[in-house]
């Protein structure tokens, strides 16, 4: 966690940070100071590291949200998370190309170390305006990441710099910057009677089971389901229909057998009627008929 003296203890940590690493391609005395460009370009080597935007970082921005409760309760400690983007420009006697020299160590310095020493924030947290500063305690560390400007950005970069000529610089990002808020939540209650309760599906007071819709265990439903189901081959008409057309299918069945086993029957007789009829007729005139059944023409 960081307070509001984070923005400004990033600022002077970074003046410290390239100040102390200038040797040994520098053995001049050069002044860092994080402050905006100077309007009179300074005769002597002079680095400075103006913070000209402060944006929230994009990727957790909303990290801390929701922080209160519906009732207004604050449930989580509001944070800020910041970018904060530096120019850094040199300054020094052109004809030995001094500023040249500077910005060269400090491009040097940036990408040897790209993250916040720990010890050069707790050397810039000795100023007094910094007093009270905890960016030592935090755990997310500062990185430095180059940016890149072209020609219309810049020129709107110095443009908005009122009377300040332009001077040979660098421009960097420093990321990711906390600021967090003063009020503190309010804890949330201990767990007052642990009880673990277990039940089996179907007892009293048990939970009931998914796929369930009564309380039942999940293989009754799904039983009661399969009598009920309409045949595959009726899927597309009403779902009661089925059941009534197999029951009066059943309840016809025995009635037709009979009538159709009378017409078989009658249909026989039918047909065995002129055999008896034929058996039955009497003998032609002059024939005389045997005992065993032979008939025998008189042609007397």
């Amino acid at each position: 966690m960081s307070n509001a003296l984070a923005i400004a203890h990033v600022s002077q940590a970074l003046a410290l940070l390239i100040e102390s690493h200038l040797q040994p391609e520098i053995d001049m005395a050069v002044k860092v100071e994080p402050r905006k460009p100077p309007a009179e370009p300074p005769a002597e080597p002079t680095i400075s590291v103006f913070l000209y935007q402060v944006a929230p970082n994009s990727s957790r921005r909303n990290d801390d949200l929701p922080t209160r409760a519906p009732d207004g309760t604050l449930t989580r400690r509001a944070r800020a998370a910041l970018d904060l983007n530096y120019v850094i420009s040199a300054y020094g006697d052109e004809t030995e190309l001094v500023g040249q020299r500077l910005l060269g160590s400090v491009v040097r310095t940036l990408h040897e170390i790209p993250v916040l020493p720990k010890d050069i924030i707790e050397l810039a947290g000795e100023k007094p305006y910094l007093a009270g500063s905890d960016l030592a305690e935090t755990a997310q560390r500062v990185r430095f990441t180059p940016n890149v400007m072209d020609i219309d950005e810049t020129s709107k970069l110095w443009g908005m710099l009122y009377q300040t000529p332009y001077a040979l610089s660098v421009v960097y990002q420093a990321s990711l910057v906390f600021i967090d808020g003063q009020e503190i939540p309010v804890p949330a209650k201990p767990v007052e009677r642990p009880q673990v309760r277990v039940l089996p599906f179907g007892a009293p007071g048990a939970p009931v089971p998914p796929g369930t819709g009564t309380g039942g265990l999940p293989g009754e439903e799904r039983a009661g389901e399969a009598d009920t189901r309409p045949a595959s081959g009726n899927r597309s008409g009403a779902r009661g229909a089925a059941p009534s057309k197999t029951a009066e299918a059943v309840a016809k069945s025995p009635a037709k057998a009979p009538a159709k086993a009378v017409a078989k029957t009658s249909a026989r007789a039918r047909k065995s009627t002129p055999r008896a009829a034929k058996t039955a007729r009497p003998p032609a005139r002059g024939t005389n008929r045997d005992a065993d059944g032979t008939d025998n023409t008189d042609h007397n």
